[in-house]
C-alpha cells in the first residue's frame, strides 16, 4: 500500500508542476486560471489520494477523503468567481482568443 501511496502521490505532484508550469506559460489570466484550476486539483487530489493510502489508518482516510470532496467543490467555484470578476473589471483576453461568449452574454443584456 506504501509504494501505491508514493507513486500516486508523485503523479499528483507532477501535476501541480504542470499547473505551475501553465500559469507560467499561459498568454492572458483567463487561460493561466484554467490551466492553474484544473492541474493543481487534480494535482492535490491525487497527492492527497497517496497520502492516505501511504498513512493506511481509519481516521487518515476519512480526512482525506473530506479534504478531497472540499478541493473539487471549492476550486472550480473559486476559479470562476475569479474569471468572472477579472472580465468584469475589464482585464482583456489575448487577441488569439477567438470567442467571448461572456461579452456577447453581456451585450445581449444590454439590448
Amino acid at each position: 500500500m506504501a509504494m501505491a501511496g508514493a507513486i500516486i502521490s508523485l503523479i499528483g505532484a507532477v501535476f501541480l508542476f504542470l499547473g505551475a508550469l501553465g500559469v507560467l506559460r499561459m498568454p492572458d489570466i483567463y487561460n493561466r486560471m484554467q490551466a492553474g484550476t484544473k492541474a493543481t486539483t487534480l494535482g492535490s487530489i491525487l497527492f492527497l489520494l497517496g497520502l492516505g493510502l501511504g498513512h493506511f489508518h481509519k481516521v487518515c482516510i476519512c480526512k482525506t477523503i473530506i479534504l478531497v470532496l472540499f478541493i473539487i467543490f471549492t476550486n472550480p467555484i473559486s476559479s470562476h468567481a475569479l474569471a468572472r470578476a477579472a472580465h468584469y473589471i475589464g482585464i482583456r483576453l489575448t487577441k488569439k482568443t477567438v470567442l467571448d461568449k461572456l461579452h456577447e452574454e453581456d451585450r445581449e443584456e444590454l439590448v
